[in-house]
C-alpha cells in the first residue's frame, strides 16, 4: 500500500471552521483601524463640510427670504405686522434665513453624520441605519407640516378671536416669527419620539411591555410637553400637540412590538 502524498495529506486534513461573513463583519474583522487623531481629523472635515453647506443654504435662503416670510405669514390671516424698531425686519430676515438654511442643509448634515459613524457599525447595525434615518427625517418634516397646518392656525385664531372686539390686531413682526419658528422646530423635534422608542427597544433598554405599562405617565408628560414646547398659552394648541405626542408614543410602541422587542 503506497503512502499518501503530501498533496493528499493536506487535502484530507480537517480545515478550521471559518466564521460566516456576517459574523466576521459583526466582530469588526473587516473594519480598518483608525487612530484617535485620524478620527478627530475626519470629524473636523465632516463638521467643516456641514458648516459650508449650512452657510450656502443660509445665503441662498436670504435671497428668497421675502417669499419665505410671506408663506409663514399666511396663518395670521389679515393681521397687520409692524416694525417697531429700525432694522427690525432686517434682523427678522436674518433669523428666518438661518432657520430655513439649517432646514435645507439638514439632509447634507445628516449624510455627513452617517458617513462618520458608518465605519464603526456592524453589518446588522448598518441595515437598521437607513430605515431609522429615513423615518426620523420624514417624522421631522411631518412635524413641521403639522405645526404649520394645524398648530399655528389654531393658536393664532385663538388669539385673534379672543381680543377681536377690544383691540386692533397689530403684531410685532419680530415677536410673530419667534412664535412661529419656535413652534415649527419644537414640533419637528417632538415628532422624533417613535425613533427614540425604536432605538431603546432595539438596544434592549426598554421593552414594548414596559413602554405600555407607563401610559399614565406618558399622558401627563404629553400635557406638560405641550405646555412647554408651545410658545402660546392657549389650551387648544397645547391639546393638539399633547394629543399628537400621545399618538406618536403609542405608534412607537406598535413599531417596537413589530420588531419583536
Amino acid at each position: 500500500m503506497t503512502p499518501p502524498s503530501d498533496l493528499e495529506t493536506v487535502a484530507s486534513a480537517p480545515q478550521p471552521d471559518l466564521p460566516p461573513e456576517e459574523e466576521m463583519d459583526d466582530q469588526g474583522l473587516n473594519d480598518v483601524e483608525m487612530s484617535l487623531f485620524e478620527h478627530l481629523e475626519e470629524l473636523r472635515q465632516r463638521i467643516f463640510y456641514a458648516l459650508i453647506a449650512v452657510a450656502i443654504a443660509i445665503i441662498g435662503s436670504f435671497f428668497k427670504v421675502n417669499w419665505i416670510v410671506k408663506i409663514l405669514e399666511r396663518p395670521a390671516q389679515d393681521v397687520k405686522f409692524l416694525q417697531l424698531a429700525p432694522g427690525e425686519y432686517f434682523f427678522v430676515s436674518l433669523k428666518v434665513a438661518a432657520y430655513s438654511g439649517i432646514l435645507v442643509a439638514s439632509p447634507f448634515i445628516l449624510y455627513q453624520i452617517i458617513q462618520f459613524v458608518l465605519p464603526g457599525l456592524t453589518r446588522s447595525e448598518r441595515r437598521l441605519l437607513g430605515p431609522i434615518v429615513l423615518g426620523s427625517s420624514v417624522l421631522f418634516f411631518v412635524g413641521i407640516l403639522f405645526a404649520y397646518v394645524a398648530l399655528i392656525p389654531a393658536a393664532l385664531n385663538f388669539f385673534i378671536q379672543y381680543g377681536a372686539d377690544v383691540v386692533e390686531q397689530l403684531w410685532s413682526i419680530d415677536r410673530y416669527f419667534e412664535f412661529v419658528l419656535l413652534l415649527l422646530f419644537s414640533t419637528g423635534i417632538a415628532f422624533q419620539i417613535p425613533v427614540i422608542q425604536l432605538l431603546l427597544g432595539l438596544t434592549g433598554i426598554v421593552s414594548s411591555r414596559q413602554m405600555l405599562s407607563g401610559w399614565r405617565y406618558v399622558i401627563l408628560g404629553a400635557a406638560i410637553l405641550g405646555a412647554v414646547l408651545t410658545p402660546s398659552t392657549d389650551p387648544l394648541t397645547q391639546s393638539l400637540l399633547g394629543g399628537a405626542v400621545v399618538g406618536l408614543y403609542f405608534g412607537g410602541i406598535g413599531l417596537v412590538m413589530v420588531t419583536g422587542h
